[in-house]
């Protein structure tokens, strides 16, 4: 075990971050072909499907180049702003790279569950959900402030002082176990699997607009956070994936702009500032509340 304590160069962690991502793509693409095959020998195959698809990856390359332009440098900057207060020197060793990683998991989610609950954040992750399909090409269909809100959640981690390359390579390990989970065809594993590790079951439960499944398993890496704080739902009926209320569409124009096009309209219609305020802050389907006059009234 004294491996843990092997001290990890910061460098070779952006190294390793950068390989973990670049080559789990190709992976993906190449299980990409497989889920295709796959649907096809369902007779699942469909030109709806394949534009779903193709609109995944659009919206990815819309992302990145947001990403790349405004956003990456603001977490960037922001991470090793913080870094400058830290409350502890904490060394980067292996052992240091795996609590932080199960630190991030948990920052994760968190995060997650956040842009489920509120409305302002769930106007881009909603573009993640809005896939009728469940395949790992649905990993990668972002909105545009994806890369926004979880500097927030993770920031706490660069202020109890682990470094940010650290913080990073945690995010991408997450990230990449999530990508993992987006399919259909594997089914459930063996039960201590699916008790403690978020499974691709798991993961459908979460990507479900059956009532049941709504706001349910949140977690990247560990489904136990889910158990621990009330939100773990088990795959049992059938799933059926994107939202509540379906976008109709593979232009990628529309997947990527139709969470905020939406909530635009929803605030803009609503009634009152602090109405307008509670649409944005709070939850998808936020209506004020009636007094008791108008829940009394006689139409």
């Amino acid at each position: 075990m004294d491996w843990l304590l092997t001290p990890v160069s910061a460098g070779y962690l952006e190294w390793l971050e950068q390989f973990i991502d670049d080559w789990f793509f190709v992976f993906a693409l190449a299980f990409l072909g497989f889920e295709f095959i796959r649907y096809a020998i369902y007779k699942k195959l469909s030109w709806t499907l394949v534009g779903d698809t193709l609109t995944n990856y659009v919206t990815l390359a819309f992302f990145i180049g947001l990403t790349i332009l405004f956003l990456g440098a603001f977490y960037i900057a922001t991470f090793y702003y913080a870094f400058q207060f830290a409350i502890f020197e904490i060394e980067i060793n292996w052992a240091t790279v795996l609590i932080c990683i199960v630190l991030a998991d948990l920052a994760y989610y968190w995060e997650h569950r956040f842009m489920h609950r509120v409305n302002l954040a769930w106007a881009t992750h909603t573009v993640h959900h809005s896939s009728p399909f469940f395949n790992i090409s649905v990993a990668y269909r972002f909105g545009p402030m994806d890369s926004f809100w979880p500097v927030f959640f993770h920031l706490p981690l660069v202020i109890l002082g682990f470094n940010p390359i650290v913080v990073l390579f945690a995010e991408v390990v997450v990230q990449v176990y999530q990508t993992a989970l987006h399919t259909e065809s594997i089914r459930k594993l063996p039960r201590p699997i699916e008790w403690i590790m978020n499974t691709p079951s798991h993961h459908r439960v979460h990507h479900g607009s059956n009532t049941k499944y709504l706001d349910k398993n949140y977690a990247g890496i560990f489904i136990i956070w889910d158990r621990m704080f009330g939100t773990f739902e088990e795959e049992q009926e059938e799933v059926v994936y994107g939202l509540t209320q379906p976008i109709n569409s593979i232009n990628p124009f529309v997947a990527f702009f139709h969470g905020f096009y939406r909530l635009t309209l929803e605030t803009w219609r609503m009634k009152g500032l602090g109405n307008k305020f509670g649409v944005l802050f709070g939850p998808p389907g936020w209506q004020p509340k009636k007094s008791p006059s108008q829940n009394n009234s006689v139409d």
